[in-house]
């Protein structure tokens, strides 16, 4: 049983940590888009809003006729699943830093390129890696449906706990998901806490 927990395990964690990347990088530049141009920022918060509802079997069910089955399929959706959190915890954190430190940095002379890199994104940080934090735990939750589009994960131990009703086998495999959900958003957490002290 373990070593097919494990080795699942791996295979999980690799969709997971791919999408969670793709949906940071994406993330930070919808999110800086929707922040500076309030033309599209409307059309981006409205877009992640409606992402957010649509079922993530629905999503994949939606991208097979696209991009087939296996692991593509699977970042894409888990990606798209992850993107909501992210823009927009890094378009209200950017809102939220102080106008009046603004104010101060461009009377030390700074270019609006350096208060941005400087002062706005150190102050944004916290609030956007909680972004992160957030879509972590939806996407390592989010990527045992994996399994219905022949990506892998522990989505396959689950299934087939079920199918032969292994109850031992769907306990470890839950867990599993349980404590890998559990690490990731403890270590954001620590991470974003250890930023907004520095």
């Amino acid at each position: 049983m373990w070593p097919s927990i494990l080795q699942h395990a791996w295979r999980h964690a690799e969709l997971s940590l791919d999408a969670l990347a793709c949906a940071a990088v994406l993330g930070c530049a919808l999110g800086v888009a929707a922040w500076a141009w309030s033309s599209v920022r409307g059309l981006v918060l409205g877009a992640a809003a409606l992402g957010r509802t649509i079922p993530s079997i629905a999503l994949l069910t939606l991208l097979l006729p696209v991009l087939g089955i296996g692991i593509a399929p699977a970042i894409v959706a888990l990606t798209l699943l992850a993107l909501p959190p992210v823009l927009v915890n890094v378009d209200v954190a950017l809102r939220e830093v102080s106008p009046a430190v603004l104010d101060a940095a461009t009377g030390l002379g700074m270019t609006p390129l350096q208060r941005f890199a400087r002062v706005s994104v150190p102050l944004a940080l916290p609030v956007a890696l909680s972004g992160v934090r957030t879509a972590s735990v939806e996407v390592i939750g989010s990527a045992t449906l994996a399994t219905f589009i022949g990506a892998g994960g522990l989505g396959d131990d689950i299934v087939r706990a079920l199918q032969t009703s292994d109850i031992p086998l769907l306990i470890a495999a839950t867990v599993t998901v349980a404590a890998m959900a559990f690490v990731a958003e403890f270590l954001l957490g620590r991470l974003a806490a250890r930023v907004e002290v520095h």
